[in-house]
Formats: structure tokens, C-alpha cells, sequence
């Protein structure tokens, strides 16, 4: 990423292009979409239906290669990859079936997480912006853990459409989804410039100590909220065997995580940060991290 902001609370370039790239891969598919589908325009078949959008899509990242080129461009067709799969979900939401509307909303929250943590960070700590920070392409194992759960869900959703329809229960995904995300945003936008996606084992000279707003109340409030957002995800889907995997997962990536971590934030604040742990929790359940004898 070669451009960035001036400021902190002036959103950038790439900020811009992407919001704009977003909202508009969203909107021009919606759009047309929903009333073809709802005067049935489109013959009521899954496959048929989703075409126009596919179409849809194909035609506007055309428009963006046309447009935009270097960075621009390669900003641009993420966030529109993301608004694309925001509209979709929205549709699956309005027009599946029953038993697929949940995928929809898994969509939903999977597409707004990602692009929000790239409009949070060209918000509030820009200097650290890449595209990296769309989180699109964090790891192997979270895209074998992405594949892991949609598989379970169409299997399930074969075997056992009966058990996949119980919205009671799923709905508490969405609520760990939303409080996750709110949590998650709220530190980042808190942190400023001492947030990054990585573990820094240099000081910067911008790094500072934060211990106000959410940081006041969990040491590690980004962890916090991706912990219950991710089982969020899987409680949605209404996944008994992910729920379990990705909670057990989850807990042990961000436990070894705040280990290593803590240790370079003793290095880096020494006192204030020892005082600091003892005043608050980490935020996660049976995690203590790195502490001093």
C-alpha cells in the first residue's frame, strides 16, 4: 500500500475507493435483482436466480479494470468481491429457502467482518493499512476452517433440515456476531496507530500504552471480539461439530497468541504495563497471558 492518510480522522484514498467499491457492487446488484425476483422475473430456480448477480458483478469488474489500475485497482476488487458476497447474502436472506436463509446471514456477517476491518483500520490507524487488512488472506487454516464449516452445513442441511431450522437458537450467533463486531471495531478505532494485525517485537515510536475506553475493562478486546464473533459464525450455522472445533481453536490461537504477545508489551512499557495486568483481565475465558513471578 503506497498511499496514506494525512490524518487519522480523515479517511483516505484507498478508504474512499473501497467504501465506494463496496456499497456500490452491493447496491447495483440489489437493485435490479430484487424485483426480478420478487415479480418473478426470474424463474424461481436457485441456479436461474443467481446468474443475474453473477452477471451483474462480471459487468462491473469490468467497469473497476477499466477504471482503476496499480493499487486503486487491486483495492477496488476486494471490496467489491466483499460487496458482491454482501448482496448474494442479502438475497439468500429475502428468497431461499428456509433452511438456507441462515447461510445468508452467515454471508452477511462473514463480508461486513472482513470489510470492515479494512475501512476501521483506514479510518483510525492508517499508516499500518495494506491489503492485508481486508483479512481476506489471513492463513491457510482459517480458509480450511471457512471450508470445514460450509461443508458440515450442506451436509447437515441433507440429513437434517429439521435440525437446521431451530432460528431460536441460531439467532444467539447472530447476537455473539454483533457483539463480537462491536467489540472488535471499538478497540481498533480505540488503539489508533498502536493497533496492528501482527504481534511487533520492535517498539514504534507512535506505540503507546492504551488502557482507556474498552481497554479499560480487557487487555486484549480485539482477541475478545473475534473469539465470539468467529463462534458466532458457527452458531448461525447451527454447526454442533465446528462449534465445538472452532471454540477449542479459537481459544488455543489467542491464548498462545497473548502469551507471545504480553511478553513484548512487558519488554516495551515494563512497570506500567506489569500494573496494567494486574488491574485487568485479558478479556478471555482461562487465558491469564504472559505474567511475571
Amino acid at each position: 500500500m503506497t498511499r496514506k492518510c494525512e490524518t487519522v480522522r480523515k479517511l483516505c484514498r484507498d478508504g474512499h475507493i473501497s467504501l465506494y467499491s463496496y456499497l456500490g457492487t452491493a447496491a447495483l446488484i440489489l437493485l435490479p435483482s430484487v424485483p426480478q425476483i420478487y415479480y418473478g422475473i426470474v424463474p424461481n430456480i436457485w441456479g436461474a436466480v443467481l446468474w443475474g448477480p453473477v452477471l451483474y458483478y462480471a459487468l462491473i469488474n469490468m467497469i473497476i479494470r477499466f477504471i482503476l489500475r496499480k493499487n486503486d485497482y487491486q483495492v477496488a476488487i476486494r471490496a467489491s468481491l466483499l460487496g458482491f458476497i454482501q448482496a448474494v447474502s442479502i438475497l439468500l436472506i429475502l428468497f431461499a429457502p428456509t433452511v438456507w436463509k441462515q447461510f445468508g446471514v452467515y454471508g452477511f456477517f462473514m463480508a461486513f467482518f472482513h470489510y470492515s476491518e479494512f475501512l476501521a483500520i483506514a479510518w483510525s490507524c492508517p499508516r499500518s493499512l495494506s491489503l492485508d487488512s481486508f483479512m481476506l488472506n489471513h492463513s491457510i487454516h482459517y480458509g480450511i476452517a471457512a471450508a470445514a464449516s460450509w461443508l458440515e452445513f450442506a451436509l447437515e442441511v441433507s440429513l437434517l433440515p429439521e435440525f437446521k431450522s431451530k432460528y431460536y437458537i441460531w439467532l444467539l450467533g447472530v447476537a455473539l456476531c454483533i457483539i463480537g463486531e462491536v467489540i472488535r471495531k471499538t478497540a481498533i478505532i480505540t488503539a489508533q496507530n498502536s493497533f496492528t494485525h501482527l504481534v511487533q517485537f520492535e517498539k514504534s515510536e507512535e506505540q503507546k500504552l492504551i488502557t482507556h475506553g474498552v481497554y479499560a475493562y480487557m487487555r486484549h478486546p480485539s482477541y475478545v471480539g473475534w473469539f465470539w464473533w468467529s463462534i458466532g459464525t458457527q452458531f448461525i450455522l447451527m454447526n454442533p461439530i465446528c462449534i465445538v472445533i472452532y471454540t477449542i481453536v479459537s481459544w488455543k490461537f489467542f491464548h498462545d497468541r497473548i502469551y507471545i504477545e504480553e511478553a513484548t508489551l512487558l519488554n516495551f512499557f515494563r512497570s506500567d504495563y506489569h500494573k496494567y495486568q494486574q488491574k485487568v483481565p485479558t478479556g478471555l475465558p482461562f487465558i491469564a497471558g504472559f505474567i511475571l513471578d
